[in-house]
């Protein structure tokens, strides 16, 4: 008895070890995942940083050296006490922009793949016509339009002009998975519309979600960057766009002080980098089909099917062995025989 629930624990436990496996985590995540963990812990390295953002140390675009890793900017600031505390702004606006983004795109796409009908074609029309709108403009309206841009106010409105093309991918997966028949067991089991949606239809599609709130942080950032670089950004706050654009007002390029340009644009480009890597090694790990080394599994497990096939080949083709798979297949070929002391008293049976 012991044996047997041994057994069970034992193919109880088998698939949850296969499970983390079976993700197949590539290089490429890793290195996505280390590019935004550095970039993270760069933007909170600002808290114990001996200088200040805000704190004048020198004069105009001071060269690095004399304690200064990067000089100073316009302002006469740190430029690696600026750049920290930028990043961790264009962090937090990216951040904020993609939940806002991605959760109303989750769930007008959710909304009119599982409804369907005359509801699916209105919101699908509205998804269309923001969707045919410059999002750029829309953003330059809005900003322009704020009394005060805070990092708050700016998130929200990148959130809500970036929000289209998630419901469209939504709206697809789940019309596909509206269909199934669990959804119709959910259906004659009473569950109401918000129940099914969130218990039955989002789980199918969170993989999806995840990847889709990826790219809108990316997106939110290089969104904040432009229009800071356009004066539009957050008031009386650092951010990697409000940099560019100090650096730009202030004849930086021209006057060769490629510390307080350069800076910022590495870190807004490894940003997206890594975000951007990050959707794409997710892709592969929630996608089977994308898997690296797909094709050495393939033929491996090519091999071990015909290997099978040969060896139910050879079983058919002896009924001995198939009556008795563990028994020689010819005794003859074992060079064993059944009764030896006849054959030396030479009566054969």
């Amino acid at each position: 008895m012991s044996t047997v629930n041994s057994s069970m624990a034992e193919e109880t436990a088998a698939p949850r070890a296969n499970t983390l496996r079976s993700f197949n985590f590539s290089a490429r995540f890793w290195v996505s995942l280390v590019i935004v963990a550095c970039v993270i812990l760069m933007s909170l390295a600002g808290f114990i940083y001996p200088t200040g953002p805000a704190e004048k140390v020198g004069s105009l675009y001071d060269p690095p050296g004399n304690g200064l890793l990067m000089g100073t900017d316009n302002f006469g600031h740190d430029v690696i006490a600026v750049l920290m505390a930028g990043t961790r702004t264009s962090l937090i606006i990216g951040l904020v922009a993609g939940i806002v983004a991605t959760t109303i795109g989750v769930g007008v796409g959710l909304l009119a793949g599982y409804v369907g009908g005359w509801f699916e074609e209105l919101l699908m029309g509205v998804t269309n016509v923001v969707l045919a709108i410059p999002a750029i403009v829309v953003l330059i309206l809005i900003s322009m339009s704020l009394p005060s841009s805070t990092i708050w106010s700016l998130a929200i409105v990148i959130g809500i002009t970036s929000w289209p093309w998630t419901a469209r991918a939504v709206r697809a997966q789940a019309s596909s998975v509206a269909t199934r028949e669990h959804i119709d067991v959910a259906r004659l089991s009473g569950v109401r519309l918000p129940g099914i949606l969130v218990k039955d239809v989002l789980p199918y599609i969170l993989s999806y979600a995840v990847m889709a709130f990826v790219l809108q942080v990316a997106g939110a950032i290089l969104a904040e960057a432009a229009l800071s670089m356009l004066g539009l950004g957050p008031s009386g706050v650092n951010s990697l766009g409000t940099q560019l654009h100090w650096a730009l007002a202030f004849q930086a390029v021209a006057s060769g002080a490629w510390w307080a340009f350069l800076p910022p644009t590495l870190v807004l480009t490894l940003v997206s980098f890594g975000f951007l890597l990050l959707q794409a090694s997710l892709d592969e790990v929630f996608n089977p089909r994308l898997r690296r080394g797909k094709r050495k599994q393939m033929k491996q497990a090519a091999a071990r099917r015909e290997e099978e096939a040969r060896l139910l080949a050879e079983q058919a083709a002896d009924p001995a062995a198939r009556a008795d798979p563990g028994a020689p297949a010819d005794p003859a070929a074992s060079g064993t025989h059944q009764h030896p002391e006849r054959s030396e008293a030479g009566d054969p049976v």
